[in-house]
């Protein structure tokens, strides 16, 4: 069979999951994966630009006109999350962008997103364990504890830093066979936290996640509220220090606010009555969290000078510089509770990648296994939880922030054309939502990903070629022998009824 075959359209059956998950269930979801790392981490740099350790300008920054960037790429995301709520309704299973790549790109291009994946879940939770580290850190300062550096800091975080304290830090750490032993175990620690809440079941980790999605909310309302008492009109100007480009950079950076919004995807297989709840979540999720964005955007750049951002904790600083002491920590504590529901709504995601693909006997059939009791894919969650966790422990964030943003946005452009294609080949293919003006949405959806992607520097470019390469391998090793449309054996999946 060609490379190309894909897979049928087919509403599947009872696959061992249980459909708990409600509209409300899907967009506090949403919000949770895409409000984290991202505004509270990434805003700073996109705002005030990247500096190397030399002053060389490594990427030119937005200003004040943050708040054009975040619409630009609220836009670009939206035109992706209509692609996504179409294919969602009409092909309601847990691989999000990898199935409905399958469905209608073809088998080699769908294991090829579904590696990508693995870079916007996996990988770029690692980025987020390391910020919340650094905002469990501060938190832990304001009450006077202070972890030893080389439990505090992973090796690589230290290691590529250009700021002496850093380098400091890596000549003073204790030595295990010659080399400095750095480990961030706070990082470690929550994501193992994480793991095992998601293994209890699909509902509880959602309990969980509404409730820091409020208490995340709230943190956000309070910096609005205390920062458009203190802006300064002037801060404002000039308002695109270094004009399109400076937008168009700045956006590449922050785009990884925006990673998430289709991580409801994932959970089609746990939602009840997908065809209409699905795309309905993807769309009011990323409305409100666009929303919320350019009100931050706008309230932080005029509370102090945009180049005063460049920091690790952006909006808690900007408090702090503006004189509101109270109000940055208690923005410090929100920012990791924040993260903690980024890091739980990505763990959640990943797995279900994994066992989709497995599914189709593209993965081991260890991943499509299902716990006999809480009824998710224990086994993948677990795996996940120990990768993420001991990335967490030694990896570097910005690198990482790169990476992911240009994997995530190669697979919302395959999902744009993937619309096109099944329009094309299918027309008649009953579409419970339907994209409208679909020739403009999804070749402008595509097209935007990759002007977008055009933002991100060479290394990023790099460590996605490499990365690929991986992954092409391991699908000719392993993928390409053992997938179930390739070969006709179906692999045995555990139902509720505790049959196959």
């Amino acid at each position: 069979m060609s490379l190309f075959a894909r897979k049928p359209i087919t509403v599947e059956g009872d696959r061992g999951l249980i459909r708990v998950l409600g509209i409300s269930d899907l967009v506090m979801l949403s919000i949770g994966a895409v409000i984290g790392a991202g505004i509270f981490a990434s805003l700073g740099t996109a705002a005030a630009g990247e500096v190397a350790a030399d002053g060389t300008v490594i990427r030119a920054g937005a200003g004040p006109a943050l708040v054009i960037s975040f619409v630009l790429l609220g836009v670009v995301c939206g035109l992706a999350a209509l692609c996504y709520a179409e294919l969602a309704s009409m092909i309601p299973t847990s691989g999000s962008a990898y199935a409905y790549t399958y469905a209608t790109l073809g088998e080699f291009l769908a294991w090829i997103i579904g590696w990508d994946l693995i870079l916007e879940y996996a990988i770029g939770n690692i980025a987020v364990a390391v910020a919340w580290s650094g905002y469990f850190n501060s938190l832990l300062a304001g009450f006077g504890v202070h972890l030893p550096d080389w439990l505090s800091h992973g090796y690589f975080q230290v290691k590529m830093s250009a700021d002496p304290a850093m380098q400091a830090m890596f000549a003073a750490a204790p030595k295990l066979f010659g080399l400095p032993v750095l480990l961030n175990l706070p990082a470690f620690l929550a994501v193992a936290a994480v793991t095992v809440l998601l293994c209890f079941g699909v509902k509880e980790s959602t309990r969980a996640n509404n409730i820091m999605v409020w208490i995340k909310l709230a943190v956000l309302a309070l910096f609005v509220v205390a920062g458009l008492m203190h802006i300064q009109p002037e801060n404002y100007t000039p308002f695109a220090p270094n004009g399109f480009r400076g937008i168009h950079q700045g956006a590449a950076i922050v785009f990884f606010a925006y990673i998430g919004f289709d991580a409801i995807s994932t959970a089609a297989e746990e939602t009840k009555n997908p065809q209409r709840n699905l795309p309905i979540g993807i769309l009011l999720g990323l409305a409100a969290c666009t929303l919320i964005y350019v009100i931050v955007g706008a309230v932080a750049t005029g509370l102090v000078p945009y180049d005063q951002l460049r920091s690790a904790d952006p909006l808690a600083r900007a408090l702090s510089l503006a004189g509101l002491g109270t109000a940055s920590w208690i923005v410090a504590a929100g920012a990791v509770v924040s993260m903690t529901a980024v890091l739980l709504v990505f763990q959640y995601g990943q797995p279900r990648i994994f066992f989709s693909m497995a599914r189709d006997g593209l993965l081991p059939k260890w991943a499509a296994k299902v716990h006999p009791k809480w009824r998710v894919p224990h086994i993948t969650t677990i795996v996940t939880g120990v990768v993420v966790g001991a990335g967490a422990l030694v990896a570097e964030e910005n690198a990482i922030y790169d990476l992911t943003n240009i994997g995530t946005l190669a697979a919302f452009a395959l999902v744009c054309i993937g619309v096109l294609v099944l329009r094309v080949r299918e027309p008649n293919r009953e579409r419970p939502f339907k994209v409208p003006f679909v020739w403009l949405v999804t070749i402008g959806g595509a097209a935007a990903c990759l002007f977008v992607m055009q933002g991100l520097p060479t290394r990023a470019w790099v460590m996605f070629g490499v990365w690929l390469l991986i992954g092409l391998a391991v699908y000719f090793s392993y993928g390409y022998r053992h997938s179930v449309l390739r070969t006709g054996r179906p692999i045995e999946v555990d139902r509720l009824d505790g049959t196959h």
